[in-house]
């Protein structure tokens, strides 16, 4: 599978968790109609509502959210990527993680991912602090969709370039950056971040991303993007509405990059 089309999710979700899995549903049904077989949801997907309240709707994995999109995938035939949920953990008596889930064609979960970097800044004001309401993961994740390594990734992530660089070290091709990336850092970073992870690991990079404003007030960037190893801008989503946006991924072209271009073997610090 040398080419394909990957969609990347734009979602407006709210607190609502059952109207953020049929708006998951109809956008994922959207990016069937135009031939994407790896399709990534955003971050918090399926719900985005009060921080103080969102341990409540975190879900074991499996769950009832990873079941409904399990089944979407087993229909449709195609893998998708769960940008995340919260992961209930021993009946809630701990913090939940935020959690990436791959799932296969077959219906089944692949892989799983638990993000490492917690958001806690303060931001025009206005403080937030992931760590207070969740636990951070410790373990990176490569994963094989269909004969491709794909690297997984959370939102805050981006910022820290080792974790991209680990990725390309290990053979890695596509990195998934599914997000809910506020207005005033996605305005003056999201842009560049996502184009020097793609450039610095000449790598295809899927990230798609909240719109709108959450329950909490918080606004989020939308600008969903599929960038390609050399940096060019393959899809964009709007700023402030759902959204699903498609490329094609060309391994021979990433390939002949890579040839041409070998920084990848001309690292001299590891």
């Amino acid at each position: 599978m040398n080419k394909f089309i990957a969609a990347a999710i734009q979602m407006t979700s709210g607190e609502n968790k059952e109207a953020n899995l049929k708006q998951a549903k109809k956008l994922i049904e959207v990016a069937v109609k135009q031939k994407a077989h790896f399709i990534a949801l955003p971050e918090v997907f399926n719900y985005r509502g009060n921080m103080n309240e969102a341990a409540k709707m975190a879900e074991t994995i499996p769950g009832p959210s990873t079941d409904f999109i399990s089944a979407l995938a087993k229909k449709h035939k195609v893998w998708i990527l769960i940008g995340s949920i919260l992961e209930a953990i021993r009946a809630g008596r701990d913090l939940p993680f935020n959690t990436s889930v791959l799932i296969s064609p077959k219906g089944e979960i692949v892989a799983k991912y638990r993000k490492i970097h917690l958001f806690d800044i303060k931001l025009k004001g206005q403080e937030i602090l992931e760590s207070s309401r969740n636990q951070a993961g410790k373990e990176t994740k490569i994963v094989k969709v269909e004969n491709i390594k794909v690297g997984l990734s959370i939102c805050y992530d981006l910022r820290f370039p080792e974790l991209y660089r680990y990725y390309s070290q290990n053979g890695v091709k596509i990195i998934c950056i599914p997000s809910s990336f506020t207005k005033p850092t996605g305005e003056a970073h999201w842009h560049t971040l996502i184009k020097a992870r793609a450039v610095e690991n000449l790598s295809y990079v899927i990230a798609p991303n909240q719109a709108g404003t959450g329950t909490s007030g918080i606004k989020t960037y939308g600008h969903s993007l599929i960038v390609d190893p050399w940096g060019k801008i393959l899809a964009e989503g709007p700023p402030n509405k759902e959204a699903v946006i498609t490329a094609e991924i060309d391994l021979d072209y990433l390939e002949n990059i890579r040839k041409n271009l070998p920084a990848l073997e001309h690292r001299k610090i590891v």
